[in-house]
């Protein structure tokens, strides 16, 4: 099955609009819009994923009840201040942004999704904030994708936004998706909002079941920093604007239209990555042969967190060595005298020692914007994948005060 990229992002698919406005959030901010609404006039099924960190955002709490309705309307989302340690005070202002889009749609406060993104520990300013929101559904139209998009970057350079048109069963279905994140990203998501939206016609826990699959491919194999937040949030509406005959379970249209969220997925899970905060090298660190999945995922993730190896990548310097004692404190099963690394197929490592490549050789991969580390444990069947960056001077900058 072909996937067309496509124009368009959350508003590609049929029936959806959105929109953004400029309320003054953040004052560094002058000028830039800060709300973003996501809106289906009809009727649709939604989907989510939240952060697993124990301190959850006001928002998050409150988009994990209303996700239980069998109709969610829109998302309203705001960026600059991410409502997170904010007590009794933040779940109620949270609240009252679902109330105030809700009013604004005229829809019921539960149809509302609601997200946050920015500093912590802040009260929102809810008054003008509701004041905006009020006249927002006069700003939603079908080109509204890259407004709503810009309006939830905090310190992004760019937005992020990705639509896939598909064919399943003689009708078109179109899927779209916009994001936002480039630092305090981690894997089990990021600071990072995503909302994706389709015309297909699937049910609630299907759409579930799609979204939980692709989450686990892409938002979760990322890491710049190594920090997971407090409001990681991936949201999916479907509207059945299509008309395609229902997705059903273990069928080849289901298959279709997994394989397509994928691609949207990891798509804007590459462009956070690539987009994170002083980041210079975009590396991906691949790990097979371990004897478990977890394992796998261990190994790769302890290579793609440690600090030594991103720094050694910033500096364009192929220290395999801080490889090597990466994958041996990440607790998995290993033989060191079995591990082979390669540079972008090149390989450095033969049996847990210098394998004789010119470190010349190694140092044009690093010097790269883009190289490859794959490792190989020689212990099983197993492979794991993670996306990570280098750590660079300007990283350190930009994170010594907000």
């Amino acid at each position: 099955m072909s996937h067309t990229e496509i124009p368009g992002g959350i508003t590609a698919p049929l029936g959806f609009i959105a929109g953004s406005a400029y309320c003054g959030i953040k004052a560094t901010n002058a000028d830039r819009p800060d709300i973003a609404l996501i809106y289906s006039p009809q009727p649709t099924v939604a989907a989510g994923t939240f952060t697993t960190n124990k301190v959850k955002a006001a928002p998050v709490r409150i988009s994990a009840i209303n996700l239980r309705s069998p109709d969610v309307r829109a998302i309203i989302a705001n960026a600059g201040n991410a409502n997170a340690c904010t007590g009794i005070g933040g779940i109620e202002n949270a609240k009252r942004m679902t109330r105030a889009a809700a009013a604004a749609l005229g829809l019921k406060d539960k149809q509302v999704m609601v997200c946050s993104t920015g500093r912590i520990g802040v009260p929102l300013p809810i008054e003008k904030m509701e004041a905006t929101i009020a006249t927002m559904p006069g700003r939603l139209n079908r080109e509204g994708s890259q407004a709503a998009a810009e309006a939830i970057m905090t310190s992004d350079t760019f937005a992020k936004s990705v639509a896939l048109e598909i064919e399943i069963g003689g009708h078109k279905v179109r899927l779209g998706g916009i994001a936002k994140g480039a630092g305090m990203i981690d894997p089990n998501m990021a600071t990072m909002l995503c909302f994706l939206t389709t015309d297909a016609v699937i049910d609630k826990q299907l759409l579930q079941q799609a979204l939980s699959v692709s989450v686990e491919q892409s938002f979760n194999r990322i890491t710049i920093d190594g920090d997971m937040s407090t409001n990681d949030t991936v949201i999916m509406l479907a509207n059945g604007l299509a008309g395609n005959p229902p997705l059903r379970s273990s069928t080849p249209e289901l298959e279709d239209f997994q394989r397509a969220l994928d691609r949207i997925t990891r798509n804007l899970a590459r462009l956070i990555v690539e987009d994170g905060e002083g980041v210079t090298k975009f590396v991906e660190v691949h790990v097979n042969g371990a004897a478990s999945f977890s394992d796998g995922r261990r190994a790769a993730e302890s290579v793609a967190k440690s600090t030594l190896t991103k720094c050694a990548w910033f500096g364009g310097d192929p220290n395999w060595g801080r490889i090597m004692d990466a994958i041996g404190y990440s607790g998995v099963k290993m033989r060191e005298e079995l591990v082979d690394i390669y540079y972008d197929g090149v390989i450095a490592v033969k049996g847990g020692m210098a394998s004789g490549t010119p470190i010349q050789k190694l140092q044009e991969i690093v010097a790269s914007k883009r190289f490859t580390i794959t490792i190989d444990l020689h212990l099983g069947a197993a492979e794991y994948t993670v996306y990570t960056t280098d750590l660079s001077t300007d990283y350190v900058k930009l994170n010594m005060g907000e």
